[in-house]
């Protein structure tokens, strides 16, 4: 008792209001999880701690805010009496809104089985509508009635401690200094969330590898300040039903149904394979097609990647979806583009439940590779929560040391995940995510006596896509990263029955023209989404150069039937390998393969095939055909038109489709 005695009285009654907030969160909790807990489900510990430290974030907010206004003499009721009837009327309300929040929580998540979130706003639009169902379906009555009551009872409450705790004796200013700053750190610490580069984020609960635990950990008042940017992130299910059909017969689903919006392609085998290959999949940063050996960049600075092309299966013409390291891991992952703007998918609480081809691979090993945190761009919940059993690997799980900001070098993560796969006895499905080729673009001392840098003019530099020579050596350091890493593989037995899959995460926008392209492909900003596709596996894969336009979305597919593994697929992805033919309707070839690109910069939106690629403007509806081919413009002939209608419409659907995926692709449980 004497101990709490020396703690200023502003902090102790600071303290105690903010257990009280805390207690309530915690209650609010207890109640969702009693009320919807699946059957036979005891509470979960750690889902509990992290429950606790999103509330923590809440509650010291409100503590912070108390000891800052406490501050000013006037409102300080250790100092001014008075002050008493601004925080007997302030925390009561504070007091009530929460609670009133907490109360459409509850009935949120009895509704959609979500926590609450922005979404909730759109109910305004139709709010009469909206009112009239709530009303017809809760006890709007009662509740009103109970918040009167509690408002008058955290009146008094509030009241009487804050007049308990100021009828105490005063404190000693001079020892009270230091006990004022170590409260401000710890409301700080607690908000932060943890310890590292990035804050305690919704996508955090996302690790508890769970959907209800997930919800049940997650803040309500975090999650719906986390989805305002997220609030009309919605379709238009008119647009959808309308192009239902044709992006059905595209597709080739086998069993259309319009009423159900039913997407699913089973793909069964009949020749498994009794030993399994391991897939090794690269994202790689920023790998720009036209910036690499393989397009006959004059530089030639991707030589070895350029040899490994020539002993694999190298698609030439590959397309990310959009720019942007997490709308290409989203792509890839999901089998979907990321259509969500302007902030990316990954972000968006309400689209973290995605379904995903890699958890067809039965009896494998999940392993994910990165320099870095995964906190970024929220991709460890993307992540966490979709692929079962995954092995997070990230910066401060491996014996190599940071060198910047993306963590350790990309051949020091090569080199840590060969130590990783070469110890498994299972299969495994691995990603490695590189990012050396990014600012700052750092050479590690390391291996500035093995790795040469070179020298090239501004101008050489400017012609042959690069903007400076750090940017280019940055580029030829991931050449010899991947040598780094296949040389070591080499040695190990995993390597003979692995299937290594390389793809950019996205281009560079180029401004001019290169030699070597077309015109179109600069002039339409095809570089900015066009990156290397290879599939290597000696032995396994013969060695063959695709000119076929592809996507990401089309990656896990393949790899898929590469393995020989039965999946279904409620993707915009295709297996690259699929023969079945598709009614077209066009003088198109059956054969002819697609790529849509949405340029979120531009606001347009595309789609490439074999010969032309076609693109709208979403704000002006401004439209281009262009061939992909040659230089010359597309002659207007019959044919011509019909490819171009053609195109369009499907654009068209693919893009609304992708909107509605993007929030309907939830996993199977």
């Amino acid at each position: 008792m004497l101990a709490m005695q020396r703690i200023p009285k502003l902090l102790r009654w600071i303290f105690s209001v903010v257990c009280i907030f805390l207690l309530v969160l915690t209650i609010s909790r207890l109640i969702i999880f009693y009320k919807f807990n699946p059957p036979g489900r005891g509470l979960s510990i750690s889902t509990f701690i992290m429950g606790l430290r999103f509330d923590a974030r809440v509650v010291c907010i409100i503590g912070l805010v108390m000891l800052l206004l406490s501050a000013i003499p006037y409102i300080n009721p250790f100092k001014n009496i008075t002050a008493r009837r601004f925080w007997n009327i302030l925390l009561p309300m504070v007091f009530v809104t929460m609670v009133f929040a907490l109360v459409i929580d509850f009935y949120h998540f009895d509704y959609l089985h979500q926590r609450l979130n922005a979404a909730i706003l759109n109910y305004l639009q139709d709010a009469g509508i909206s009112f009239t169902m709530m009303w017809q379906s809760y006890p709007l009555i009662k509740i009103c009635i109970a918040l009167i009551f509690l408002a008058v009872l955290a009146r008094f409450a509030f009241g009487k401690l804050l007049a308990g705790y100021q009828m105490q004796d005063s404190f000693y200013k001079r020892k009270g200094i230091l006990m004022y700053i170590i409260s401000f750190l710890f409301f700080g610490i607690f908000i932060f969330g943890k310890i590292g580069q990035f804050p305690l984020r919704w996508s955090d609960a996302y690790t508890l590898n769970d959907d209800f635990e997930s919800s049940l950990a997650l803040n309500p008042f975090q999650s719906f300040l986390s989805s305002l940017n997220f609030r009309n992130s919605t379709y238009d299910i008119k647009k959808v039903r309308d192009c239902y059909p044709l992006i059905a017969d595209y597709l080739g689903v086998t069993q259309p149904d319009i009423s159900s919006l039913n997407y699913e392609r089973n793909y069964s085998v009949t020749d498994t394979l009794k030993n399994k290959p391991n897939v090794v999949l690269v994202i790689c940063e920023s790998f720009s097609a036209y910036k690499s050996s393989m397009y006959n960049n004059p530089i030639n600075t991707t030589p070895y990647f350029n040899e490994l092309c020539k002993n694999g299966l190298f698609f030439n013409r590959c397309f990310a979806p959009a720019y942007g390291t997490a709308r290409g891991v989203w792509a890839i992952i999901t089998g979907n583009p990321d259509v969500e703007s302007p902030k990316t998918a990954s972000r968006n609480l309400n689209a973290v439940d995605q379904n995903t081809i890699i958890n067809s691979f039965t009896g494998y090993s999940n392993f994910y590779f990165l320099g870095g945190n995964a906190a970024w761009a929220n991709i460890r919940g993307v992540l966490a929560n979709n692929i079962k059993k995954l092995k997070l690997y990230e910066n401060g799980d491996y014996a190599a040391e940071k060198i910047d900001v993306w963590g350790i070098s990309d051949k020091n993560l090569f080199l840590e995940a060969n130590k990783v796969l070469k110890q498994q006895t299972n299969p495994f499905f691995a990603i490695i995510q590189t990012a050396d080729n990014h600012r700052p673009y750092t050479i590690p001392a390391e291996d500035r006596a093995e790795f040469k840098t070179i020298q090239f003019s501004t101008d050489s530099l400017k012609r042959f896509g690069f903007g400076s020579n750090e940017e280019m050596n940055a580029f030829r350091y991931t050449d010899f990263c991947f040598q780094k890493y296949m040389e070591a593989a080499q040695k190990e037995l995993y390597f003979k029955n692995t299937i290594f899959v390389f793809v950019g995460d996205h281009g560079i926008r180029y401004v001019g023209q290169l030699d070597y392209l077309p015109k179109s492909w600069t002039q339409k900003d095809l570089t900015c989404e066009h990156v290397p596709l290879l599939f290597y596996a000696p032995g396994i894969i013969k060695p063959q150069k695709n000119n076929d336009v592809c996507s990401q979305v089309d990656i896990l597919p393949t790899i898929a039937s590469l393995v020989k593994i039965p999946y279904t697929n409620n993707s915009l992805g295709r297996n690259l390998f699929d023969t079945a033919s598709v009614n077209l309707s066009t003088t198109l070839s059956a054969s002819d393969k697609f790529a849509f690109i949405i340029d979120h910069d531009l606001k347009t939106i595309g789609l490439a095939s074999n010969k032309y690629y076609y693109l709208k403007n979403l704000i002006t509806g401004k439209e281009d055909f262009v061939s992909i081919t040659g230089n010359d413009p597309v002659p207007v002939t019959a044919e011509t038109t019909s490819i171009k209608n053609y195109l369009q419409r499907l654009t068209d659907a693919y893009y609304e489709t992708a909107r509605y995926l993007l929030l309907n692709n939830k996993k199977k449980q």
